[in-house]
């Protein structure tokens, strides 16, 4: 009988596709695995046990199997030692506080309410699609359904929602924000005066909305109620709508338009003067109020400004009135006049934020501009604020510090869902990738700013992440993950999957976030929350050319997940012993072995667990390096003393865990051994500081019946062998556990006998 030694040195590309399975031809086959549940990805190849998790906080919130998410938990950071947990849930906020000397969580306050008493707008089928970005002591979330929240810290334990509002102009008579043209083309809005509360808003065409019935004359329900239309530069405020093609509302200042400089002609040896005033609407005999004008012409200003009438309309940019003087020259001049007139016009449009119009869906900051995008009624309008004036999105004349009003427009509607602020301004769509390209020598500017699309893949919901040296973004069909990295070959920013070798374990996301070398681990890890529950766990190093991804679960199941800095917490739910699931804030643990775990103290073996566990659940109970086994509780206490009278014990619910290798092969002097009847006789293990493992089965032995059993076990490190029995035409070697200890695996080395 014929042997042949087969290594394992590493699990460098993680847990791969049952598809790879035949695929012994490739380096990918010898460095990765058929599973790997429960560990992380080292950096050096092995694989090295997750930690457990202890308890935090336990929701109130009842558990309905019908909703993806129902609690979501981010980070808020203002500082190294002022930091905190959000936890958006329907129509509540809960925050978290990490104590910075102790580093204790604990809840802090739980708000229902902004400042103006109304209920918070989140509901639980749109917390996966909330996005959020902060800055300061301020968080932005966004969702086309409501105006941009903002949760503000007004002290170290207390915080605030507040509805996102612009800043109203110098005179304060317009509002600093986004405005665009819904109407169709050649539409005409006529207000019935340009001045006054309460004048009449009458459309060319069926234009306002009008939802429910109509009551004394006005549709209360219109979502054009309380909605600003902008009349040349100048606004109305709507107050009640009649009809679709009827409005009543507030003039906030005059209807009075700036014209451009130079906008006024005279003829020597006439008294008439042109106007240029474009697209201005005005009719033979329609009256106006000219302003500001200066002398021009040997005509002086007071007899240019004052109340006239249109004498003459030669075409839609220029008219004529008489002024009160004959000029003395052909002149052009007058600089810039104001014009006061309510004429009919296709120069109008609408607030872009409203309940009618949708709100922001994506929100970011990038060089020093707060960044919104993606509205109902605009899926693919991009604003951002004035430079430094976050809350001013006046477009004003183009200048470098003025807001940016953009479309992204390449011939098909793009939804944004996100906006990443990386090496460029990313935009991710529904149906594309693209960026707003930023400026080693300037920043981007209302003439600069260009949208170019990149790729066509598509974002769902879930919020992209920067991790080595890329984004990764869940593809809008939820079944990849891809990396958008700025390739210097192509000239052009490329999506490549990521998770192509391991599509088996994504699922739907619902949240990711990133572990940039934290818990006791230099390695970085991307987690990926499935809608099953499970996590997918992936570790890239663009340095060395490694990256693979692992899967984590639970007794019961992952509900959300964030990092802060270097600790990860998540959201379990677990049914706690009463027969229903329960929430639990928790956290990853390197002192931990088992999930929802904690060091309870007692008294001959007997402890009081009533307060993280109701009668009948069945839990693990671990003594320093010994496992004393399952025990199930009753009458509030875990009772151990059949087996040890101990005062001291971690116990917790167990979590499953295995390393499976794919089916040994090799190549011999015949070919290769795929598909042959062929025998894993042995296997040799490196480990690291482990108490429990079981290969095949065959478990570890560290203690012998010479033993001291007064002594702490001691955790074995260096190489044990295991003998095993059996043929198989695919046979594998499964690592396992009997007790949840410490485990640490290098690499192996199979025997195969043929």
């Amino acid at each position: 009988m014929a042997r042949i030694r087969v290594p394992i040195s590493n699990f460098q590309f993680g847990e791969i596709s049952p598809s790879l399975a035949s695929r012994t031809d490739t380096p990918i086959y010898a460095n990765s695995a058929k599973k790997v549940e429960n560990f992380f990805l080292r950096n050096e190849g092995g694989l090295l046990k997750r930690f457990g998790t202890s308890k935090i906080y336990e929701f109130d919130t009842t558990v309905s199997g019908s909703v993806t998410q129902q609690i979501r938990i981010v980070p808020f950071i203002f500082s190294d030692d002022e930091q905190y947990i959000v936890s958006l849930e329907n129509a509540k906020i809960r925050v978290f506080q990490i104590n910075p000397s102790t580093g204790v969580v604990s809840l802090i306050q739980t708000i229902t309410q902004d400042t103006s008493s109304a209920a918070l707008p989140f509901s639980h089928s749109i917390l996966p699609e909330l996005t959020y970005a902060q800055a300061g002591d301020v968080m932005f979330i966004a969702h086309q359904t409501f105006m941009v929240r903002k949760l503000v810290r007004t002290s170290l334990t207390t915080f605030q929602v507040e509805t996102t509002t612009f800043e109203t102009s110098a005179d304060s008579y317009r509002v600093n924000q986004p405005y665009y043209s819904f109407q169709p083309v050649g539409m005409t809005l006529d207000p019935s005066a340009s001045s006054g509360n309460g004048i009449t808003v009458t459309a060319s065409a069926a234009y306002f909305d009008i939802t429910g019935s109509q009551s004394g004359g006005n549709y209360a329900d219109s979502k054009h109620v309380g909605v600003r239309l902008r009349y040349h530069d100048n606004e109305i405020l709507i107050t009640s709508v009649q009809s679709n093609t009827q409005a009543t509302g507030n003039v906030t200042n005059s209807l009075a338009v700036r014209l451009s400089t130079d906008a006024i002609e005279t003829v020597d040896g006439s008294a008439d003067i042109k106007i240029t005033f474009p697209l201005h609407g005005l009719a033979v005999g329609d009256s106006i109020v000219i302003s500001e004008a200066g002398a021009v012409g040997g005509i002086n200003a007071n007899q240019i400004n004052g109340t006239e009438a249109v004498v003459e309309v030669i075409d839609e940019n220029v008219f004529t009135v008489t002024s009160g003087a004959t000029a003395n020259a052909s002149a052009v001049g007058g600089g810039s006049p104001k014009i006061t007139t309510h004429a009919p016009t296709t120069q109008w449009g609408e607030q872009s934020y409203s309940a009618l119009r949708g709100f922001p869906a994506a929100v970011t900051f990038h060089e020093n501009r707060l960044w919104f995008a993606g509205t109902l009624g605009q899926p693919d309008g991009i604003w951002a604020s004035k430079s430094a004036s976050y809350f001013d999105f006046g477009v004003g004349d183009g200048e470098d510090a003025d807001a940016i009003d953009l479309t992204a427009s390449i011939g098909e509607i793009n939804t944004i869902r996100h906006l990443m602020s990386n090496r460029d301004l990313q935009i991710f769509t529904s149906t594309s990738e693209m960026y707003i390209p930023s400026f080693t020598e300037k920043p981007i500017t209302p003439t600069n700013a260009q949208i170019r699309r990149q790729t066509p893949y598509g974002s769902n919901f879930v919020r992209p992440e920067s991790f080595d040296g890329a984004t990764i973004y869940v593809q809008k069909t939820g079944s990849v993950v891809r990396e958008y990295i700025y390739s210097d070959s192509e000239a052009a920013y490329v999506a490549t999957g990521i998770s192509t070798l391991s599509p088996h374990l994504i699922s739907n996301p619902v949240q990711m976030c990133i572990l940039r070398g934290a818990i006791n681990r230099p390695e970085s890890y991307a987690f990926v929350l499935n809608d099953t529950g499970k996590i997918a766990v992936f570790t890239s190093n663009r340095a060395e050319q490694r990256a693979g991804w692992s899967e984590w679960t639970t007794s019961g199941k992952f509900h959300s997940v964030c990092t802060i800095d270097d600790r990860v917490f998540c959201v379990g739910q677990y049914d706690l012993g009463a027969g229903t699931d329960k929430f639990i804030l928790m956290e990853f643990d390197a002192t931990m072995n088992m999930d929802f775990s904690a060091t309870f103290s007692g008294s001959n073996g007997v402890f009081d667990v009533s307060s993280h566990f109701a009668n009948g659940a069945k839990v693990k109970v671990v003594n320093g390096t010994d496992y004393l086994g399952e025990f199930t509780v009753a009458s509030g206490n875990v009772d151990v003393s059949a087996v040890q009278t101990i005062s001291s014990a971690q116990i917790g619910f167990d979590f499953n865990v295995e390393a499976q290798t794919l089916p040994i092969d090799a190549q011999v002097q015949g070919g290769p051994l795929t598909g042959e009847p062929r025998a894993v006789s042995r296997v040799v293990v490196d480990l690291i500081d482990t108490l429990s493992l079981s290969v095949n089965n065959k478990n570890l032995i560290i203690r012998q019946v010479t033993d001291d059993f007064s002594v702490a076990r001691t955790a074995v490190s260096g190489k044990r062998e295991f003998r095993l029995l059996g043929y198989s035409k695919d046979p594998v070697v499964t690592i396992t556990q009997t007790a949840p200890l410490s485990l640490q695996v290098n690499g192996i080395i199979a025997e195969v006998s043929f």
